[in-house]
C-alpha cells in the first residue's frame, strides 16, 4: 500500500476514537445527573380533616334551636314585663285606623259633591236651553197665530167679494169660490202647523218642568251634605278638646 493510503487510514480510525470517547464521556454524565435527582428528599402535605354533612347540619341546627328559643323567651319576656306598652301601642294603631276611615269618608263625600255638582250644572244647562226652546216655539206660534186670523178675516164673504172685484171676469163666482178654497187651504195648514207648536210647546214645558224638579232636589242635597260636614266638623273639635278639670271641693 502506499504512504498517502496508510496515512488516511490512520487519521479515520483517529477521528472514529475521538467520536466514540465523547460517547461515552456524554453517557457518563447523564447517568451521574440521574443519580442526583433521585438523591433529592420529597416533600409532602399532611390530610387536612374535613368534617362530614350530617356534623354540619347537625350543629347549625342545634345554633338555630337555640337562637329561636332565645328570642320566643325574651319575646315572652317583655310582653309580660311590659303590658302597658303594648296597650299604648294598640290605641295608637287604633287612633290610625280611625284617622285612615275618616279620610276615606271625606273623600268619598268630596267625590260625590263632585257629581252632584257636575249633575246639577248639566241639569242648569238643559233647562236654559229648553227655555231657550220654548221662546221660539212660543214666538212662532204667535206669528202664526196671527197669521191666522188674517186668514180668518179674509174669508168673510164681502173681503172675498172686494178681493176678485179687480179680475175682470164674467164669471165672478167661479172666481171667488177659487179665492175661498185658497183661502181655506192655507187656513188647514196654518192650523195643523199651530197645533204641532202647540204640541211642542207642551212637550218642552213637561221636560222644564222635570229639569227644574232635578235641579232642585240636587241643590237640597248638596245643602244637607254641606250641613252635616259642618256638624261632622264641629263634633270633631268638641271631642279633640280637653275636659275640664274638676274644681276641688273646699275643706270645711
Amino acid at each position: 500500500m502506499s504512504r498517502y493510503s496508510i496515512r488516511k487510514l490512520f487519521v479515520i480510525a483517529a477521528a472514529l476514537l475521538l467520536v466514540l470517547g465523547f460517547l461515552i464521556v456524554d453517557s457518563s454524565a447523564q447517568r451521574k445527573k440521574r443519580r442526583r435527582r433521585s438523591s433529592a428528599p420529597r416533600i409532602t402535605n399532611p390530610d387536612i380533616y374535613q368534617p362530614t354533612t350530617n356534623e354540619n347540619a347537625n350543629s347549625n341546627a342545634s345554633g338555630d334551636e337555640n337562637s329561636a328559643t332565645n328570642n320566643n323567651a325574651n319575646a315572652n319576656q317583655q310582653l309580660s314585663e311590659d303590658p302597658e306598652s303594648m296597650k299604648r301601642t294598640i290605641r295608637t294603631l287604633s287612633n290610625q285606623v280611625d284617622k285612615l276611615n275618616d279620610k276615606l269618608n271625606s273623600m268619598e263625600q268630596s267625590q260625590q259633591s263632585l257629581v252632584d255638582l257636575e249633575r246639577l250644572s248639566r241639569a242648569e244647562q238643559r233647562s236654559a236651553q229648553l227655555r231657550s226652546e220654548l221662546r221660539d216655539v212660543q214666538a212662532k206660534k204667535a206669528d202664526l197665530a196671527a197669521h191666522l186670523e188674517d186668514v180668518d178675516f179674509a174669508l168673510k164673504p164681502e173681503n172675498i167679494e172686494r178681493a176678485t172685484q179687480g179680475y175682470g171676469t164674467t164669471r165672478p163666482e167661479e172666481v171667488r169660490e177659487q179665492r175661498r178654497k185658497q183661502l181655506e187651504a192655507e187656513k188647514q195648514r196654518g192650523q195643523t202647523q199651530l197645533d204641532q207648536l202647540q204640541t211642542s210647546e207642551d212637550r218642552l214645558q213637561q221636560a222644564i218642568a222635570t229639569s227644574d224638579a232635578e235641579i232642585d232636589r240636587l241643590q237640597k242635597k248638596m245643602d244637607a251634605a254641606d250641613r252635616a260636614a259642618i256638624e261632622n266638623a264641629k263634633t270633631k273639635v268638641q271631642e279633640n278638646q280637653p275636659l275640664p278639670s274638676p274644681t276641688p271641693t273646699p275643706s270645711p
